[in-house]
């Protein structure tokens, strides 16, 4: 009998528990004997078919040498840092959804998992349930990765397609969200692109090879995003996504940024809808790899989980792949690639013809919308001050 332990039972936590029972038969023909949670790690017990299990004193997990695994659930930075480096030290294995955690300490954490000849796996940190890191990493290995990108949030996905299929406005579609649970009460992580931020940070952190430093990636949001523009994209062509990119540059830099984009409607990530995710993969050998499925999710998380744990177990004696160097060096200001540019001025497009020579047009009655030619985020963000902006989004490449 294998014997794990869940740091954290809230919605993650409690799937992690619900899989390891509900699919018992599967995960033991795979690793040849049962697998089973032995404790949980609560801040507070209450009644339910796990509270049998729980403990609020973490020492009866990091003492116990009969628990092998251990996944963390709690989120964060704080509590979920120590315990994980506790358990890592203790010679256990650990596995978590923490995105914010792999982003900010990944590269510690890999070192020490390294030093006490463990692993530390974070599958369910990017995507939920749909496979990309193990890809990205292993299936992919014999690819130079040129760039990763993708619909990496449900919540802001769900919005613009609910502004795009029912004219609702954001802050309408956003209570939706809310009142269905796909949006928290604070939303700001989701609509501010700090969530998706920090998934692209682990894409560009295993893609690149080097440390990715979270506080140096633009994180813009959809909270300033107007219906306007999701109807003229649409008109155009186009659908809006906030996309998280991770870029080599030419010259062997790399950047990284989230921000809303327009993207062509024939390329297959337009049609990625509701809280959906996907994401993108671009190898020198492979071409373009996208990967689809639901990104957040009790059950679809807690697989991802539970399939590292089993991951974890099954390596000899550890994943050799997984990790990148602590040199943030090379990392440039993505204001530096360049892309056609959307902008929604106030005025007539005169105002703006003297700024960008040849546009596309796409609305001009009182105020004016347009597509330029290919420019630099630095020329972009400079023209943006010189006219009366409304908005002004990348165009996909």
């Amino acid at each position: 009998m294998i014997q794990i332990a869940i740091m954290g039972l809230g919605t993650v936590g409690t799937g992690v528990a619900r899989v390891v029972a509900e699919n018992a038969r599967q995960i033991e023909r795979k690793l040849g004997e049962p697998l089973q949670v032995k404790t949980v790690l609560v801040r507070h017990f209450k009644d339910g078919p796990y509270r049998q299990l729980m403990t609020d004193d973490f020492r009866k997990i990091e003492e116990d040498d009969s628990i092998r695994v251990v996944v963390e659930t709690i989120g964060g930075v704080g509590a979920a840092y120590e315990y994980t480096k506790r358990a890592l030290m203790a010679g256990k294995h650990v596995v978590t959804a923490n995105k914010q955690l792999v982003a900010e300490k990944g590269c510690e954490l890999l070192a020490l998992a390294k030093k006490k000849n463990v692993n530390y796996l974070f599958e369910a940190s990017v995507g939920g349930g749909i496979p990309v890191l193990h890809p990205l990493t292993q299936c992919m290995a014999a690819n130079r990765i040129d760039e990763v990108y993708g619909i990496l949030n449900g919540t802001t996905n769900y919005i613009l397609t609910r502004m795009v299929r029912t004219g609702a406005s954001f802050a309408d579609a956003l209570q939706e969200a809310q009142a269905k649970g796909y949006a928290e009460a604070d939303p700001t992580a989701d609509i501010e692109g700090i969530d998706a931020g920090r998934k692209t940070c682990i894409l560009a952190d295993l893609a690149f090879g080097h440390q990715v430093d979270p506080e140096k990636v633009p994180m813009e949001g959809i909270s300033k995003l107007s219906l306007r523009d999701v109807k003229l994209a649409e008109r155009a062509g186009y659908r809006i996504k906030l996309l998280g990119r991770a870029v080599r540059l030419p010259g062997g830099g790399r950047t990284a940024y989230v921000a809303p984009h327009l993207i062509p409607e024939d390329n297959p990530i337009a049609g990625v809808e509701d809280v959906f995710n996907a994401v993108v993969i671009r190898g020198n050998a492979t071409g373009d790899v996208m990967f689809y499925g639901k990104g957040a999710g009790e059950m679809p998380t807690a697989s991802a989980c539970v399939a590292d744990v089993m991951e974890a177990l099954q390596a000899s004696p550890r994943r050799e792949e997984i990790g990148w160097s602590p040199d943030t060096d090379g990392f440039e200001d993505p204001a530096e690639l360049q892309s056609r540019y959307y902008f929604r001025i106030e005025g007539s497009l005169g105002d703006a013809a003297g700024s960008f020579g040849q546009v596309e047009v796409l609305s001009e009655n009182g105020e004016t919308a347009f597509l330029t030619d290919r420019i630099s985020g630095l020329e972009a963000r400079q023209q943006a001050r010189n006219l009366k902006t409304l908005a002004c989004m990348r165009v996909l490449p």
